[in-house]
């Protein structure tokens, strides 16, 4: 089973309110990877995370998480995932947000301080979740997501809202829990995140552009800077 992708989407095709919004999209995910999804707010990221963890309805094409059928049950505590939108009680205390989703996924209270600490929460721990910032309750739900040790991590914009620093620190943590086995599919409209993954998906109006690393990207296009690259090849396909 290692030789089949973490993900695998091949023709997948997505209309909302009559109108197509993800036009026969091909790519996979490697298992192992930090994977990013690259591409301005609006153009589908949202739409094609929630195709994969099988919540979005899908006009045609095959979805797979770690070879089965996106959505599948067997997939709910190998598939993690991350909403824009924080996913936590508020009037409960991030301790007891973690304990209750841990109860859920039948984890023990000892992995609720691990993910405490690996997003950075421990003085936070026991304040009510509607009394945090933006960023904090972010962080939570990001908690919430690696609570069970998920072999794949999906999340959508986790880094938005939050301070330089901490954002490095969130990436090194994706980078080791990829070394550790872990995929994790990470999206962003900003450019400047794409040197901390190893491969990126570009996205631009509902159409993948791109496919390759950073370093493939700078080759492709022969710009140094990610902003720039991808600015080129949003002309080249204008040329085309």
């Amino acid at each position: 089973m290692a030789s089949v992708p973490a993900i695998a989407v091949e023709g997948l095709r997505v209309r909302r309110g009559g109108t197509e919004v993800l036009h026969s999209l091909s790519f996979s995910v490697e298992r192992g990877s930090v994977t990013g999804l690259l591409g301005p707010s609006g153009c589908g990221k949202s739409t094609l995370m929630r195709s994969i963890v099988g919540v979005q309805i899908v006009e045609s094409g095959r979805v797979e998480v770690l070879g089965e059928p996106a959505g599948s049950r067997s997939l709910r505590p190998r598939a993690g995932y991350l909403t824009q939108a924080p996913s936590v009680y508020g009037d409960l205390t991030v301790r007891e947000n973690l304990h209750f989703f841990g109860r859920v996924l039948g984890v023990g209270r000892g992995r609720t301080d691990e993910v405490i600490e690996t997003v950075a929460l421990e003085s936070h721990a026991d304040r009510v979740v509607s009394n945090l910032s933006g960023g904090q309750r972010a962080r939570v739900s990001l908690a919430t997501a690696m609570l069970g040790e998920p072999e794949v991590l999906i999340l959508d914009e986790p880094t938005v809202g939050l301070d330089p620093l901490l954002r490095r620190d969130l990436w090194a943590t994706f980078s080791r829990l990829a070394a550790a086995g872990s995929t994790l599919l990470v999206s962003s409209h900003v450019m400047e995140e794409a040197d901390h993954c190893d491969e990126l998906l570009l996205m631009r109006e509902g159409r993948l552009l791109a496919t390759e690393s950073p370093d493939g990207l700078r080759r492709r296009t022969g710009r140094q800077q990610l902003d720039e690259a991808f600015l080129a090849l949003i002309e080249a396909e204008g040329e085309a």
